[in-house]
């Protein structure tokens, strides 16, 4: 079923989804604490962070293969600054580099490749996930397991003596292809999937679409709202190695005469090579190279020729398997077909047909699904509406400053910025442009805890189908950030289920961010302050109270020094200068924000010309009075 325009489900739904759900075949019943569905990265981290703070969880995907698009293509992975990694991605992308240290030694070409660990191929990528994941023996991992439906019931019909209050997810059953069904009972709920199936399937309220600009005062909006979103398309690895190429074959569906029109473009000097970085080819060849000379392959913003296709996905967030199976397998026809056509039609200029066929897949990358990737890139689908909706402002320069809006509930952030790749398309599908794409530098922001709590219901996280605009998700979606809200949902479910309350209750994001900071995952951006500083717990504390807030001018450019391709250097205006000396005009903001978290300010020491910050610091947050854990 397709949505309408900006399709919006009603909170009432929340609270009668349970009576389509009464009638259940049978099943083989599970029990947990904590159900994650969606072995994304996000629900990956989910899952982690759960099973470190004492639950029992189960992590379900719908398909053979965890990781979600970090294993299945995207490891060229979608940061600028390498100081914004935090929490549970750069405990993985260690583990990345730690591989091939061990594998190939410490001053091989492999590890310098992986770049920090953060450019791993799709199976070091899957290797290193279910390692983490089998480390914790609390959390079981089901694959294959497609979402059927939930059962959902208000909280007075499951505990008659309980007011009125929000409905409450109580089991979720699952299609695993045999005769019978998995159901799984849990006391917390984690939707994780890049689609928002749970949440939609239990009644959240969500939105498909794009907002039109005056609702929420975003320039990057369009005039009017409609249902377009985010273009997709394959993340393919690729080689010219000749060791490890597999040449390409024409796939299911192949038309020649569907691809003829691509001649004349390139006939027309708009297109320089098939394959390259950053522009003026068809494949983007993303710099720089993945270990053993490989390449992940994407669209190519503003090319004559692009790989993603706005328009053909736009079932994709409401369809059933058989659309979605429709939708991928066009996009497999078509992108798959281009390479084929241009590395083999006679009618391709000998030049691009010559360079197209030193390009192949890798014999060592999926194996199983005939080395293409065996998921598709959805960028975006659902959205819920959640109690924050993220939004354009919310990643923007606060006022005059080099930080973003102050969120003091934040549970996670990023620095990567509104990109968009199109949500429509004019003209010829070879020649024509885009529509709606956009590319839209910021500072580095925080993401508070609002964006993935629903307004209704008191047992569900959704930190991947997360509240957002259209706008403001082009800034979420990325595997970094989603890991990170994934890592703090995980948190976030351990203390809901622990005092036995809503997950909307307030007082649990001061012990989310408390055990998020203790673990070295960032709730405000530091360039001096990384995790496994002695201070880092101490700075997070004070910064995302709005410590650090108003220090630094807006700088003339957002992001740091270019190193390569879109990395850069740290971000100007975000240090904290711990060992500068702390001057008045500072204390005074600082011992406000110390008293009205109930520390004696009377007790911290003065700012006499020689005090530094960094001691200030250590004192306040000695005399804290810490969430309990």
């Amino acid at each position: 079923m397709r949505s309408l325009p900006l399709s919006l489900v009603s909170p009432l739904t929340f609270a009668f989804a349970y009576l389509v759900s009464l009638t259940w075949c049978n099943a083989e019943e599970l029990r947990c604490d904590v159900l994650v569905y969606g072995a994304t990265p996000g629900g990956i981290a989910a899952a982690l962070a759960a099973a470190d703070d004492g639950e029992n969880v189960i992590l379900v995907e719908p398909t053979e293969r965890i990781g979600g698009l970090v294993t299945c293509g995207l490891s060229h992975t979608d940061y600028h600054a390498y100081d914004g990694l935090t929490g549970s991605f750069l405990q993985f992308s260690k583990r990345v580099e730690a591989y091939y240290v061990k594998k190939y030694g410490p001053d091989s070409q492999q590890v310098k490749d992986s770049w920090r660990g953060t450019f791993g191929e799709p199976h070091v990528n899957l290797l290193i996930f279910k390692q983490m994941l089998a480390e914790r023996k609390n959390i079981r991992v089901v694959t294959n397991a497609e979402l059927l439906r939930c059962e959902v019931k208000p909280l007075h019909l499951i505990d008659p003596q309980a007011p009125l209050g929000p409905p409450k997810i109580i089991e979720c059953q699952f299609d695993q292809g045999l005769a019978e069904s998995l159901a799984i009972r849990a006391e917390m709920f984690i939707d994780a999937s890049y689609e928002g199936d749970l949440m939609a399937m239990a009644g959240a309220e969500y939105r498909v679409g794009r907002e039109a600009r005056d609702e929420y005062g975003e320039s990057l909006a369009p005039e009017q709202a409609d249902d377009q979103l985010q273009a997709y398309n394959f993340r393919f690895i690729m080689t010219q190695a000749a060791e490890n190429r597999v040449t390409p074959l024409a796939p299911p569906g192949y038309n020649a005469d569907d691809f003829l029109p691509i001649v004349e473009v390139l006939k027309s000097g708009k297109i320089k090579s098939i394959f390259g970085y950053p522009n003026d080819c068809i494949f983007k060849a993303q710099l720089p190279p993945l270990p053993n000379s490989k390449h992940d392959i994407n669209d190519v913003s503003k090319s004559a020729i692009r790989l993603s296709l706005p328009g053909i996905n736009r079932a994709w967030p409401n369809g059933d398997r058989e659309t979605r199976a429709k939708i991928f397998a066009e996009h497999r026809r078509d992108q798959e077909g281009l390479l084929y056509f241009l590395q083999n039609d006679e009618r391709v200029p000998a030049k691009f047909r010559d360079e197209a066929r030193t390009w192949g897949w890798c014999k060592d990358e999926f194996e199983s699904t005939g080395h293409l990737p065996p998921q598709l890139y959805v960028r975006e689908a659902r959205r819920m509406v959640g109690l924050y909706v993220f939004r354009q402002s919310d990643c923007e320069n606060a006022p005059g400053d080099a930080r973003a809006k102050l969120f003091t509930d934040a549970i996670a952030m990023g620095e990567y910025g509104n990109n968009c790749h199109g949500t429509a398309h004019e003209g010829p599908r070879f020649g024509g442009k885009h529509t709606g794409d956009f590319y839209h530098a910021t500072p580095p922001y925080q993401i508070p805890y609002g964006v993935i709590v629903p307004t209704e219901g008191d047992n569900l996280l959704v930190p991947v189908a997360a509240s957002a605009t259209h706008v403001g998700f082009c800034a979420l979606r990325l595997e970094p950030i989603w890991m990170s809200m994934g890592e703090a949902a995980g948190h976030a479910a351990h203390f809901a289920r622990k005092e036995k309350g809503d997950t909307r209750d307030p007082a649990i994001i001061s012990q989310v961010q408390a055990r998020l900071h203790a673990t070295g995952a960032a709730t405000i951006y530091f360039s001096d302050v990384l995790p496994g500083d002695a201070d880092f717990a101490a700075a997070q504390w004070l910064g995302t109270a709005g410590g650090f807030h108003g220090l630094h001018p807006q700088p003339a450019k957002v992001r740091g020094a270019s190193i390569v391709g879109q990395y850069s250097e740290s971000y100007p205006g975000h240090t904290a200068d711990l060992d500068q000396p702390l001057d008045e005009k500072l204390a005074v903001k600082w011992n406000e924000i110390a008293e009205v978290r109930q520390i004696d300010v009377a007790k911290l020491p003065r700012a006499d010309g020689k005090l530094t910050r960094r001691e200030w610091l250590r004192a306040a947050y000695k005399l804290r009075t810490p969430p309990k854990p």
